[in-house]
């Protein structure tokens, strides 16, 4: 054999070549799916590489702009770092330590820096900001070098009421120059607008607001008492470098007062800033591309495995010219290499148009970039092409070995339609992986809750679902595929026995449409299961009429005026009215937030279930702590505590009271006497209102917001509005999940249509046979567009089963994992929309294969071999 090519001149790795490339130019159009999925799927890849990239060296050159001049940073070295809280809350420093400092060789100047919570309302009386990004108020820094904002219109502010507003939170509050409105800190404060300034060159530190005040006028609404400052910017004189300034600062400071340099305190803000933010975001992303190449790597491998099962005949006529298993084997991978190559290749270019237009995208929908072009790095480009790569050629890898094993006998057969069935081998292992991933869940979330055996459990369920694909397909055709034999006659029979042929191939279609499902159904389900989670706490705990708060999550926001509840409570309709303030401590070293408020008013408004002791007279050293708090930790009533505040002062504290429901409440509770000599700026996170008997609830709400409307107009809710409001957030997250899901159901959609078209060119001359017979174009139309249906329906059916088993998994697995009682919900009308979606969509995908299937030529059809 060797002789006999070297006699021709042709080596066999060129021969192979030449197959290969022949193959893909003579059937390029069965390759169009696999093309299109290894594109979409290294798009997103790259893209969300890509803009992790942008964003995150777009930031760091503007903070690195913004925060320049800054050489050292005296500190406190007293922090109290609570889950969830990023950097955490340090106590204030000393002002008069400026004068010190400046005495210092080295220092050319020093200022104090004032933050605090501050949010703007605007011109439309809307609260700016706070929907999660902080909205920061502080005083004004004269020394250009030291403050990193920029005055771009305007002057700085000279008399108290003057203020200068970053001009992103300008424009989005529809502010200008000279503008009168209100800055909650969270006291009202009517301020006037003189000055707009800039972060870095930019409108803003992202979706941060900041409102700069005289020094005067925020130690007098940002700190508990004047010459207190969060810290104190240093700059150094010429010839000192930053070490050198650290290093020189160091032993002047007091005890429990650190100097770092300005480059660690800008690395701190990325982080903070930036990094965290991204880091999350980004991975968020990852996770879907996984999602997505998971789903591309179903469509591959049908797609070869249809293709090598038409090219049987000529795969067996090779191996009877000669050619090797090893030769066929590395044919199909050479195949799926140049697909692969050529596919990824245009994702890249598509993940930089993706970046590129998110870019674009993010400033409309108000989260602005920092300037600066698009930062592209080697592994935002290796990576994706080597993953798009391997996925191809990993999905091609099983149909390439198979068609190896094509015997040159097969070349005598009359037909190589895919006839493949499900064996009872993959019956036994697919039903052993079930039962495995069932037990692991059942231990992970009901006998030892754990996360990680509840994940493990998940997995193997999701695997036990991709093995019985092939099986349980033949009996979902038939079930799902009942109706069809009754209401569309012939076309709907054929479309179900078309189904029914290969259970493989139909199983792998359906699976990557599945998957999409599944992950939709998941979280569905767990976003209704947070929602119902919320109602049930506030039913539960909430006893009041109405609640007071402000429209905000996460780190944004100014909170609500600690003096608004005592103000609500004087009202004649209103019998019991508590805020609930916040502050943090250390208990055992670890972290925790605290309830700062009445606890003889709170045990009103709240239905705190049984308690242990009393909530009266906690006083200054007294504190009531959730069940959960005291079982772990073996308190009772009588027991004592250290708590260790962010002034570095330790109190022991006498467990007066232990109460059964903490979800509002929180898990410990102290008197706003006890907090007041370690408070920083204080505010409430709500107040809830209790109306005295006989005040209807129209005529009450209305006095809480005339009472409310002079403290920065909060919202005023009944307690369903409240617990709508506070569920806003899952709405979002579901819409960005939804949204990063699409491509995933069209790549899956793609998958259907390119098997069904793949399916059409393998049963041309049946087709043919059947339009002989009598079968009209719109017959043969509707019998393509059932087929898709059916294995979508397949899909969803199974995708929604499994995203509910997975969406019961997560919501059980959270609640074992903390001390929160999760509601388990199925949202039926949010399912259904998914199951219809997914039918409408099976319908689309079939439109293009079944126009194709009808324009076919009855006798060139019959004459196809």
């Amino acid at each position: 054999m060797s002789g006999s090519r070297a006699s021709h001149g042709v080596s066999p790795a060129k021969a192979r070549v030449s197959i290969s490339l022949n193959s893909l130019r003579a059937h390029k159009r069965r390759f169009v799916g696999t093309f299109t999925a290894v594109l979409l799927g290294v798009a997103f890849l790259a893209g969300t590489l890509i803009m992790g990239d942008t964003l995150r060296g777009s930031f760091d050159t503007m903070f690195a702009g913004a925060t320049g001049g800054t050489d050292a940073v005296v500190r406190s070295s007293n922090v109290v770092t609570v889950s969830g809280e990023g950097q955490g809350t340090r106590r204030p420093v000393q002002t008069d330590l400026v004068t010190r400092i400046e005495k210092t060789p080295g220092v050319a100047a020093a200022v104090p820096n004032i933050q605090g919570t501050g949010q703007l309302v605007g011109a439309g009386g809307n609260p700016v900001g706070g929907q999660g990004p902080p909205t920061l108020a502080g005083n004004w820094i004269d020394d250009p070098e030291l403050n990193p904002y920029r005055l771009a219109e305007g002057r700085a502010p000279a008399h108290s009421g003057e203020v200068v507003v970053n001009r992103g939170a300008a424009d989005k509050g529809g502010l200008k120059i000279g503008d009168r409105t209100v800055l909650r800190t969270p006291d009202p404060v009517r301020v006037t607008v003189v000055g707009l300034a800039t972060f870095g060159g930019e409108d803003g530190m992202g979706q941060v607001t900041f409102t700069a005040m005289t020094l005067a006028d925020a130690e007098k609404y940002l700190t508990p008492k004047p010459g207190e400052a969060a810290s104190i910017q240093v700059r150094a004189g010429p010839g000192t470098s930053q070490q050198e300034l650290v290093d020189a600062l160091t032993p002047v400071l007091p005890k429990g007062v650190e100097a770092i340099t300005g480059q660690q305190s800008t690395e701190e803000n990325q982080d903070m800033i930036s990094g965290q933010f991204l880091n999350l975001f980004t991975t968020l992303l990852l996770v879907f591309s996984g999602i997505v190449l998971l789903v591309a790597t179903f469509s591959i491998y049908n797609t070869f495995a249809i293709v090598i099962a038409q090219r049987t005949r000529e795969n067996a006529l090779l191996r009877a010219l000669g050619a090797s298993r090893r030769q066929i084997v590395g044919s199909t991978l050479l195949e799926a290499a140049v697909v692969a190559l050529a596919a990824s290749a245009a994702g890249l270019l598509g993940g930089v148009g993706i970046a590129a237009g998110l870019r674009a995208l993010f400033p409309v929908v108000g989260f602005p970039f920092p300037q600066g072009g698009l930062v592209i790095s080697g592994v935002s480009l290796l990576l994706p092409l080597a993953v798009g790569v391997l996925v191809c050629l990993g999905s091609a890898l099983m149909p390439a070995v198979r068609a190896g094993r094509t015997a040159p006998l097969a070349a005598l057969r009359e037909t190589a339609v895919d006839q493949s069935a499900a064996s009872r081998k993959r019956a036994y292992i697919g039903t052993g992986v079930a039962v495995a991933g069932i037990g692991i869940i059942l231990v992970g979330v009901v006998a030892s809750p754990s996360l990680w055996l509840a994940a493990a459990g998940a997995v193997l369920a999701l695997a036990a679902f991709v093995v019985l694909g092939p099986v349980a397909s033949s009996y979902a055709v038939r079930i799902l595929g009942g109706p069809l034999d009754r209401l569309r006659g012939v076309s709907g029979s054929l479309a179900k026995r078309n189904a029914l042929r290969s259970p493989k191939r139909t199983a792998a279609t359906a699976t990557a449409l599945m998957i999409g499902v599944a992950v939709v159904s998941l979280f569905t389900v767990f976003g209704a299961s947070l929602k119902a989670t919320m109602d049930q706490t506030v039913s539960r705990s909430f006893a009041g009429d109405v609640a007071v708060s402000v429209p905000a999550f996460g780190a944004g926001g100014s909170g609500l005026s600690p003096k608004l509840a005592p103000a609500i409570a004087a009202q004649p309709e209103v019998e019991t009215a508590v805020g609930l303030g916040k502050g943090v401590a250390e208990v055992d070293g670890a972290g925790r937030r605290l309830t700062v408020t009445d606890p003889v008013a709170l045990g009103r408004a709240f239905d705190l279930g049984t308690v242990q002791g009393s909530l009266d007279g906690l006083g200054t050293n007294g504190m009531a702590v959730a069940d959960t708090e005291a079982d772990k930790r073996g308190w009772r009533p009588g027991s004592t505590a250290e708590l260790a505040f962010t002034d570095g002062k330790k109190q022991t504290f006498t467990v007066r009271a232990v109460f059964e429901q903490s979800q509002l409440a929180g898990d410990y509770v102290i008197t706003r006497e006890a907090w007041a000599p370690h408070r920083g700026q204080d505010s409430d996170t709500l107040i809830a209102v209790g109306f005295k008997d006989g005040v209807s609830s129209a005529d009450g709400k209305a006095a809480v917001e005339k009472t409310a409307a002079a403290y920065g107009n909060p919202e005023v809710q009944t307690r369903d509005e409240y617990a709508q409001t506070a569920a806003g957030a899952i709405d979002m997250m579901l819409t960005l999940v939804y949204a990063l899901l699409a491509l995933a159901v069209v790549i899956a959609l793609l998958g259907i249509a390119n098997t069904l078209t793949l399916a059409i060119h393998e049963r041309t001359r049946e087709l043919g046979l059947l339009r002989a017979v009598g079968q009209t174009r719109r017959q043969l139309r509707s019998m393509v567009r059932y087929e898709s249906v059916l294995v979508a329906a397949f899909g969803t059916a199974g995708g929604l089963a499994l995203g509910g088993l997975l969406g019961w998994v997560l919501v059980k697995a959270s609640e074992g994992a903390g001390d929160t009682a999760f509601a388990f919900a199925l949202p039926p009308v949010q399912l259904l929309v998914v199951a219809l979606v997914g039918l409408v969509a099976g319908a689309v995908a079939g439109w293009r294969p079944a126009r194709r299937a009808g324009r076919l030529d009855v006798l060139r059809a019959i004459a196809t071999e």
